[in-house]
């Protein structure tokens, strides 16, 4: 067996992924397999079905501004990152794609009952495929925190879904990005549910300056990093 094939099944760090049962995050008592994993072979369809939905990432999809006639309300922000594997080379031609709530905490979506107002000129969705380094890029307004019902007085911290596909619609990871400074991580389970420190670190992107677009939008970096010691805490 080559190095490369150790690596890719070799098991993830303890303290990296969140465990399927949490119990301070109420629903994952619920949402959680009970029953022994069946495993389904893999046949050709999984390796040469369709890859990235009905079509390629179009000119607006990564900016999250632009995708309407009027401008979104909130803080405009450059959200800049890569794809990377476990040994820090980059994933290209890799599908990228983020939803969030808007500046004032609700989701674009039939089931939100935030009382929050909706934005018409913000979706809150977007997808981009990476280049030939890993790189991705997003414009963006910065998420409002909005109250859940998982206990009492419960808010969510501002954060950005990131869903990273693979070859096929059966490798997609799904992990959340976090803001430096946020008050509200050390009261969210769904944050803490990761075990470890150092991995909730890599789930809170870093302000960068060089990212920063003067007098425009903040910038942020977030790399993802898809196996390994360094790997980013993922949704399972």
């Amino acid at each position: 067996m080559n190095t490369t094939s150790i690596h890719r099944y070799r098991r993830p760090p303890a303290d990296c992924h969140p465990p399927n049962d949490t119990p301070a995050y109420r629903s994952t008592a619920t949402r959680h397999p009970t029953q022994p994993l069946v495993v389904v072979p893999q046949t050709l369809s999984e390796i040469t079905g369709p890859v990235y939905g009905h079509g390629r990432p179009g000119p607006t999809d990564h900016d999250l501004t632009r995708q309407h006639d009027g401008e979104p309300l909130g803080e405009r922000i450059v959200i800049a990152g890569r794809i990377l594997d476990e040994g820090g080379r980059p994933e290209p031609e890799t599908l990228v794609e983020v939803w969030q709530a808007n500046a004032a905490g609700r989701y674009a979506h039939a089931e939100d009952r935030h009382e929050a107002p909706l934005d018409p000129n913000f979706s809150g969705a977007g997808r981009a495929l990476t280049n030939a380094d890993g790189e991705f890029r997003f414009v963006t307004i910065k998420p409002g925190a909005y109250p859940w019902q998982n206990h009492d007085n419960a808010w969510r911290p501002a954060h950005v879904h990131f869903s990273v596909f693979g070859r096929s619609f059966l490798t997609r990871l799904i992990t959340q990005m976090y803001f430096p400074g946020d008050p509200l991580l050390a009261f969210d389970p769904i944050f803490n549910a990761v075990p470890g420190e150092s991995g909730r670190r890599r789930l809170i992107a870093s302000f960068e300056l060089d990212t920063t677009e003067p007098g425009w939008a903040l910038g942020y970096r977030f790399d993802i990093v898809l196996r390994g010691r360094e790997a980013t805490p993922m949704e399972t």
